[in-house]
């Protein structure tokens, strides 16, 4: 018996490991307005990270997608270099309101989780690259009403196109206290992963930080982590 509960301890150690991932979020003493410009002022020297792999470790050639961070007391910003082939995208975006399931188009996605203890439970927030936007309160365990998408996080997003050389760029400005209560500290830590869907189906094309090991991206067991720089 005691063999079993210690198989059963390791087995559930593996299956809760964090992903080997971490990026830093760089400090900034104020807040800034949203460019999507990787070479502004508050981007450019910032060293991200890259998602390069679909969900189950496959490349995803051509669309290699850097992410950088960076975080004031108040807000988390991120940054999505986003190089695509094709896009494929709403005929008629709006940009004052959120669109639900804007995932079925192109979009740049991260998950959050502020929980360590409860890492079923994550905040989703995505970003196209006409500037549409949706965000969700994500419970894996008891899922929210209709998916969760009616939570808002008061985030803003910023994004631009540059068709001559097929990149688009995607900017997050996301609120601190709309993850946590509790105010964020250099150290701190969240559970985090980022994600891309892009191009027409049937050829659509799906980009991870962490690999998940399957056709699903919430699998929060493979999230990576995000470390809140000095």
């Amino acid at each position: 018996m005691r063999c079993v509960w210690l198989f059963s301890l390791a087995f559930a150690s593996v299956v809760l490991a964090d992903g080997p991932g971490r990026i830093t979020s760089v400090s900034s003493k104020t807040d800034f307005a949203l460019t999507a410009d990787p070479d502004s002022k508050a981007w450019k020297g910032v060293a991200g990270v890259f998602a390069e792999n679909g969900p189950t470790g496959i490349p995803s050639t051509g669309h290699k997608t850097e992410i950088r961070s960076r975080w004031t007391k108040d807000n988390l910003y991120l940054l999505f270099i986003c190089p695509y082939k094709d896009l494929y995208l709403l005929p008629s975006p709006s940009t004052t309101t959120e669109t639900n399931k804007l995932w079925d188009h192109d979009v740049a996605e991260v998950f959050i989780g502020t929980d360590l203890e409860h890492i079923k439970q994550y905040k989703e927030l995505q970003v196209s690259p006409q500037g549409e936007w949706v965000d969700l309160d994500i419970d894996r365990e008891n899922p929210k009403p209709q998916g969760g998408w009616q939570w808002n996080s008061g985030y803003k997003v910023k994004a631009r196109l540059d068709e001559a050389n097929h990149v688009w760029y995607g900017e997050m400005q996301i609120p601190l206290k709309a993850l946590r209560e509790k105010p964020v500290q250099a150290g701190d830590e969240f559970r985090i992963n980022f994600y891309r869907l892009q191009g027409p189906p049937p050829d659509r094309v799906y980009v991870s930080w962490q690999p998940t090991g399957k056709m699903n991206y919430h699998v929060p067991e493979a999230f990576g982590r995000m470390v809140f720089g000095k």
